[in-house]
């Protein structure tokens, strides 16, 4: 059996944590090992302030565009199809200028065997 889950903004909360706004959350599973997945959608523009991760955080864009932030404060830009990695106990945030939804995976530990592109312009061909 396949159990269909709408991940569209109709379905989200606003996310009122961490000075946000402009942002939405659909929670679409929880698992063991504090496993958790979202679809999150930013308005344009949209943002979830500063925060400390509490678990490792792979933040997925699947369309439009925007940017996330480490404890540095540097937006790096992200576009669909590139991914953010974040990891526990990281202070960091993320937004839009123009709107994006993204996947946001939580999970206690994620292994460190993907390596990260080193170049972000080159990391997606359209």
């Amino acid at each position: 059996m396949v159990d269909v889950l709408s991940t569209g903004r109709e379905a989200a909360e606003a996310i009122q944590r961490f000075e946000s706004r402009g942002a939405w959350s659909t929670p679409l599973g929880h698992g063991e090992g504090e496993a958790h997945v979202y679809a999150i959608h930013f308005d344009a523009p949209g943002e979830i302030g500063p925060h400390e991760a509490g678990f490792d955080q792979l933040f997925v864009v699947v369309s439009g565009s925007g940017w996330a932030s480490g404890a540095d404060g540097v937006r790096k830009p992200l576009r669909a199809g590139e991914a953010a990695r974040f990891r526990r106990g990281e202070w960091h945030a993320k937004g839009s200028d123009t709107g994006m939804t993204a996947l946001m995976i939580q999970v206690r530990t994620l292994d460190d065997d993907v390596r990260p592109v080193a170049d972000p312009e080159s990391a997606v061909t359209e």
